[in-house]
């Protein structure tokens, strides 16, 4: 068994198995003292990574909510795909019907009334658990649970997410031996035919478990195909309760509940849904202005770049332009043709007097600012350039989808050197503020450090390589102090790394579509734009979401950050820039 994942999460000791999924207590390491989570260990099918990245997305929405466990990553290692969730402090009810004996009715209805909420969310979310029994709901606080006429006061909730499966059109990636637990996994899921409704009979067999303490498959005369749990009461319950949960657990899917909605309305009572978590802080970034109308982009915003004096702002386009504004007036002072193909990416020198652009025509092209006039451009990539980027020596860097990094010098022109090694496309490159390492991204999930040594051949030797996004990467970012480097990627994620020892920091959760750019802003925030059509600040030193940006109409491509104001620029397939101020609260 892997004891150490990503380098930072250790596995205690296994919690259960299933199938072919293991679920384990580990701890985070990346933290001082350790903190406890969840990881469960999924065989990973690459030709279905999409579907794994679905199901991912449908639990970082369900984590929103109080009584469902926030996933804190995910990843693929060896093999396997791991999910790490929250670790939730409590009993489970098998546990708590070990100490306390059998339950009362109160306590079933009590149950009911919490967990049907939860489980109508899950299906809302398509999303059929597979597992439900005792061992997998938890009450988050024992203590209340003792109360006399308070019983299971606080909020159970729902954990082990291993066996989901989507019903949304999208086969789901669990190996179809997988059907839970036996003892409480309805007939048609055991014959892998999984409906909303089978999850309604594995909570209604988990009541009958605690009020009877007798294993279910003690509890079903297989021969008679009925249930017999009502001989092993030793407490009696209501007519109304026996016949809910009759209906509950009926073997037949078709007389059986077929929704969690259908059983709150016969329980008579208006069940409130979880609450959210406590709310994010918010920043306050406010749209102030909207380049549209006579100065709107024809074409997708693919790329924007503010000059270092915070004065000019620069977009490139898929109708092959470069677009120069006036930030203090707002108005366009340039609408220049400059490639024959799209203009993917922009760079200015350290100074602002000249500008790089690169293209999918294979070329780059060094502008005069002073004169907005192209005055040389650059040949030697193969496929289109998706990236540029300035040091604060001068060199320029390229990354395209030839596979290649090229250093160039940024005055001359002159090609220096070209690195190679990464597998598939250079999709970004970026510089640390210091100029002595850069940072390259591509499509096959790794991202490479470069050591500027000046040597002979080339400026660049391979510093190092960080591995651990499940799809490509897509774009780099280091903080204003170099020790950070923010990575994006088609994963929907964005990671935290440690440039001086290349282990991974933090795992950033919250966006639900490939995270496209990043920027940090002069006071640590980190910037991010996605084709979720939203832009998203963080904090970067708790990895806290502290707001969204959410006015695009369509994916969001690029992002630019003031370097002396405090202000975002944001470009979008739905052809307007947006920039965003910082509002100062009252």
């Amino acid at each position: 068994m892997i004891l150490l994942l990503q380098q930072r999460y250790r596995l205690i000791k296994p919690m259960g198995k299933g199938g072919s999924f293991k679920t384990f207590l580990a701890v985070d390491e990346s933290y001082v003292p350790s903190v406890p989570c969840i990881v469960q260990e999924i065989p990973y099918n690459e030709p279905k990574a999409d579907i794994y990245l679905n199901q991912v997305q449908n639990l970082q929405r369900l984590g929103e909510y109080r009584q469902f466990p926030t996933l804190l990553a995910y990843f693929v290692e060896n093999q396997f795909f791991y999910l790490v969730f929250e670790y939730i402090k409590g009993d489970n009810l098998a546990s708590l019907l070990a100490k306390q004996g059998t339950y009362h009715e109160a306590q079933v209805w009590q149950v009911l009334k919490n967990l049907l909420p939860v489980i109508k969310l899950l299906h809302e979310a398509h999303i059929i658990h597979r597992d439900i029994n005792p061992e997998n709901i938890i009450l988050r606080n024992y203590s209340q649970f003792k109360q006399p006429g308070n019983e299971l006061a606080d909020e159970l909730i729902l954990v082990d997410f291993a066996s989901i499966k989507l019903v949304n059109g999208i086969e789901d990636v669990i190996d179809n031996n997988i059907i839970g637990s036996p003892e409480y996994a309805a007939p048609e899921q055991i014959s892998g035919n999984t409906v909303f409704a089978s999850d309604l009979y594995s909570l209604g067999v988990t009541c009958i478990y605690l009020l009877t303490q007798i294993s279910p498959f003690e509890l079903f005369d297989a021969y008679n195909n009925v249930w017999l749990w009502r001989d092993y009461l030793t407490n009696s319950v209501s007519d109304r309760l026996g016949e809910i949960l009759d209906q509950l657990i009926h073997p037949d899917v078709k007389a059986r509940f077929q929704s969690a909605d259908a059983v709150m309305q016969r329980l008579g009572i208006n069940i409130k849904i979880p609450a959210y978590k406590q709310q994010r802080a918010t920043s306050h970034w406010q749209c102030v202005d909207n380049f549209t109308g006579d100065i709107s982009a024809v074409s997708a915003v693919n790329t924007l770049a503010i000059s270092p004096d915070g004065q000019t702002l620069v977009s490139g386009d898929n109708d092959k332009k470069v677009k120069f504004w006036d930030l203090q007036t707002r108005k366009l002072i340039g609408n220049i043709p400059g490639h024959n193909q799209a203009v993917k990416s922009l760079a200015f020198s350290p100074n602002g007097q000249i500008l790089a652009t690169a293209s999918d025509d294979k070329t780059i092209k060094i502008w005069q600012l002073e004169t907005l006039e192209p005055i040389i451009t650059l040949k030697g990539h193969t496929k289109a350039i998706k990236s540029v980027a300035f040091s604060s020596e001068g060199w320029l860097a390229s990354g395209s989808w030839d596979k290649t990094v090229k250093i160039w010098d940024g005055e001359t022109g002159d090609e220096i050197c070209t690195l190679t090694g990464h597998k598939l496309q250079v999709t970004a490159v970026a510089f640390n503020p210091q100029g002595d390492i850069l940072a390259s991204a591509s499509c096959d999930r790794t991202i490479r450090l470069w050591q500027l040594k000046k040597s002979q051949n080339c400026p660049f030797t391979l510093l190092g390589t960080l591995t651990g996004h499940a799809w490509a990467v897509l774009t780099v970012a280091f903080s204003p102090n170099g020790q950070i480097l923010a990575t994006g990627s088609d994963d929907n994620t964005i990671k935290l790394w440690d440039v001086n020892t290349g282990q991974l920091i933090n795992t950033l959760l919250g966006h639900s579509w490939s995270v496209v750019a990043l920027a940090f802003t002069a006071d640590d925030s980190l910037i991010s734009a996605s084709w979720d059509k939203t832009v998203k600040i963080w904090r970067v030193s708790t990895g806290e979401e502290i707001d969204t940006l959410a006015s695009h109409a369509d994916s969001v491509n690029t992002i630019a950050v003031s370097p002396v104001a405090q202000m975002i620029a944001s470009g979008s397939r739905d052809k307007t820039i947006k920039l965003w101020q910082l509002v100062k609260q009252q």
